[in-house]
């Protein structure tokens, strides 16, 4: 008699993310999320690749120095998202969790495989550089 594992049933969210951001995700070895910073109490995933793109390109890319935004993807534990609602706050493609800075930590153990940068946004002032 064999004995299977099975991995964990996973949901795949996005996150856009400015260099700061991105530099703190690499230095973990794109395993987790950096801590936030005190005037940051939440933590919000997104639903969908559109609202991230959204978010990285129309906001991360014109308002954050250096100006560059960045989406990505990555897996985390269905089973542990429950606890939390989903939130529309918007258009009904601006879908998001919103995780209390306390809880990052769980949620980062909570994340399947690796986080991706799947997309790469730059103003047009900085697009040559």
């Amino acid at each position: 008699m064999t004995s299977q594992t099975s991995e964990p049933e996973t949901t795949t969210l996005y996150r856009p993310v400015g260099a700061s951001e991105l530099a703190l995700i690499k230095a973990s070895g794109f395993t987790c999320f950096p801590p936030r910073l005190p005037d940051q109490p939440i933590f919000y995933p997104v639903l969908n690749e559109e609202y991230a793109t959204q978010i990285a390109r129309d906001w991360n890319a014109r308002y954050n120095q250096p100006a560059v935004g960045y989406v990505t993807r990555f897996r985390v534990v269905s089973s542990y998202l429950k606890s939390y609602d989903i939130k529309t706050v918007g258009g009904s493609t601006h879908q998001e969790y919103w995780i209390p800075a306390e809880d990052l930590d769980e949620f980062n153990q909570n994340i399947a495989g690796l986080i991706e940068v799947i997309a790469e946004y730059r103003s047009d002032s900085t697009r040559d550089a």
